[in-house]
């Protein structure tokens, strides 16, 4: 087994385990590292915020002091983070989590990063002896507190099959996308469909609504023919409510759509609607709404059109 390199567990039924160092507790990883604890693993955490270790803590899961101190006494380490700053940064800070790496440790980041720092983390980690994963999720806060994330997974096809259980203690499915970035190349491509389908939606409701037309009448049109789809009826459902409680909120999918457009000026695609989104959701930054859900570049267009 890869995590024997490391240390062998043994759980509370006396089975051999491993035990999972989490790092990134916010919105996603909250529910994410309870579902592994749900799902039989031994777990420990870390925050940089430590105030969010403590509802762990109240659970008997025990908090490492440092990232090293998580690496050493993890078989396998998730990343749920904001970005690529803070993955890289982790890694190799003092007291980072290169500091304390076990030969073997399979480091697995499930956060949305870019290209590069996704080449640069697996690079550093196997430098160092380790394993990567690269193992972004689809999916928001319900689906994280579900268990049912699309965990989109880049690297060695048999330390997959090893991992995959691990993984689907958090969601419902493990798409096999290639090596090493294909799992961030596919978060990207998935997440410029998710901003720009979100954009479509508040821009046709927001002219259905200068036209006198009535909120529940538009969402059932959507919802009974070739244009429905789960995401029109949520997000539909939620600004009818006037409920923009952040599931996904504007501040990442403004920081994806960026990631997306860097990629894609490196490549020489041109990505004209994704980039007019991109701004919609910057409109929405602008008008303190980042921290709202991605649903509320709704009241930024609404906004404009004088309503």
């Amino acid at each position: 087994m890869v995590w024997q390199a490391a240390r062998e567990h043994r759980s509370h039924t006396g089975r051999l385990t491993m035990r999972v160092g989490f790092i990134g507790l916010g919105t996603m990883g909250n529910p994410m590292a309870r579902n592994v604890v749900n799902g039989g693993y031994d777990l420990i955490v870390y925050n940089r915020t430590a105030s969010k270790t403590a509802p762990f803590r109240h659970m008997g899961v025990p908090t490492a002091s440092s990232p090293a101190d998580l690496a050493r006494q993890s078989d396998a380490l998730i990343f749920m983070v904001t970005g690529p700053t803070d993955l890289l940064d982790l890694l190799q800070r003092p007291q980072g989590i290169l500091e304390g790496l076990n030969p073997g440790t399979v480091v697995i980041n499930m956060s949305t990063v870019s290209l590069d720092a996704t080449r640069r983390a697996a690079a550093l980690v196997e430098a160092a002896g380790g394993r990567f994963l690269d193992a972004p999720v689809s999916g928001s806060k319900v689906p994280a507190e579900q268990a049912t994330l699309v965990i989109l997974v880049g690297g060695d096809p048999a330390l997959i099959d090893q991992m995959e259980p691990l993984l689907l203690t958090m969601g419902k499915k493990v798409v096999r996308c290639g090596a090493v970035p294909a799992g961030t190349a596919m978060k990207l491509m998935i997440n410029l469909l998710l901003g720009t389908m979100m954009v479509d939606l508040a821009e046709a409701l927001v002219f259905g609504s200068r036209l006198g037309l009535d909120m529940e009448a538009m969402l059932e049109t959507i919802a009974s023919g070739a244009m429905a789809a789960p995401l029109f009826a949520l997000k539909g459902k939620a600004i009818a409510q006037g409920d923009y409680t952040k599931h996904f909120p504007v501040d990442l999918v403004f920081k994806d759509l960026n990631l997306v457009l860097t990629e894609a000026g490196s490549l020489g695609c041109p990505l004209p609607a994704t980039a007019a989104c991109r701004e919609a959701y910057n409109a929405a930054r602008a008008m303190g709404w980042g921290d709202e859900d991605m649903a509320a570049v709704f009241k930024v267009l609404d906004r404009l059109a004088g309503r």
